[in-house]
């Protein structure tokens, strides 16, 4: 089963699970031309969702398929809509093309903001490849398996009063309310971890799941999306050089494992 792609924008690594973990804010790479518009802070990629290769590894050594690219979010944001639209109408978000950081850092020298011209441009260079590899691959495991498990696998801060007031969960599940996957997904999955004891979780609150899990999620056709946004606190330092905790990871991978096993029996 091969999917044809740029390796210079994303990657598959092949499995044998009917299950696809996509993971669209692990990139790192801003391209020298568009760095040279940004400023300073953004050369730290603050708002990466940093180690989750190294955290889903056990994963991939199941038989998950993982897709990722390679470009930073502040290049295009994977998980939002080509047009822009904002996913959380009334809230304050980050858009296709941020323009500044989840702590509302600028990313652009004054006048250096993409235009609608270069926004189209990084929309074919770097948003439709990937999505062009996530809907073929999916399209493949379907065909294969006859339902797969999208596992959009994100992560962010514990605290970022931008979104969200205080503390957010541990794990946090989303389901666009329901629609993604099959019935009672997203709390399962919350009631899973709460049963293993030790972090918090919830069920479509905050995040109810981006535009991938909106996107591609259609349960009646046997495809089953699920967003869990990790709080980084459970694996890792928050802050910079945001170093990997491999005690912490290794409590969360068990429960990850568990959560895969819930999902994939629920599909």
């Amino acid at each position: 089963m091969n999917v044809s792609l740029d390796p210079a924008v994303c990657s598959v690594r092949p499995g044998t699970l009917p299950l696809l973990i996509s993971m669209p804010h692990v990139g790192t790479y801003i391209p020298p031309d568009i760095l040279a518009t940004m400023t300073e802070v953004a050369r730290h990629v603050d708002d990466c969702d940093w180690h989750l290769e190294r955290l889903y590894a056990f994963a991939a050594r199941r038989g998950a398929w993982v897709l990722a690219p390679s470009h930073a979010r502040y290049v295009v944001d994977l998980n939002r809509p080509p047009d822009n639209a904002n996913l959380y109408p009334g809230q304050d978000t980050t858009g296709l093309l941020p323009v500044d950081t989840f702590d509302k850092a600028p990313l652009y020298h004054p006048g250096g903001e993409p235009t609608q011209a270069e926004a189209a441009r990084r929309v074919a260079r770097y948003w439709q490849p990937y999505h062009d590899a996530l809907e073929r691959t999916l399209a493949q495991l379907k065909a294969r398996h006859g339902a797969v498990l999208l596992w959009e696998a994100h992560s962010i801060r514990s605290h970022v009063p931008r979104f969200f007031e205080g503390r957010l969960p541990d794990f946090n599940f989303g389901t666009a309310n329901g629609a993604s996957a099959a019935p009672g997904m997203a709390q399962a999955l919350a009631d899973c971890v709460t049963r293993k004891g030790g972090y918090t979780a919830i069920a479509n609150g905050r995040f109810k799941g981006g535009y991938i899990t909106r996107q591609y999620g259609r349960p009646e056709q046997g495809i089953h999306a699920v967003q869990l946004e990790l709080s980084q606190i459970t694996y890792m330092q928050e802050t910079r050089p945001y170093a990997y905790d491999e005690t912490l990871a290794g409590r969360v991978e068990g429960v990850l494992d568990a959560l895969l096993d819930e999902a994939l029996a629920r599909i």
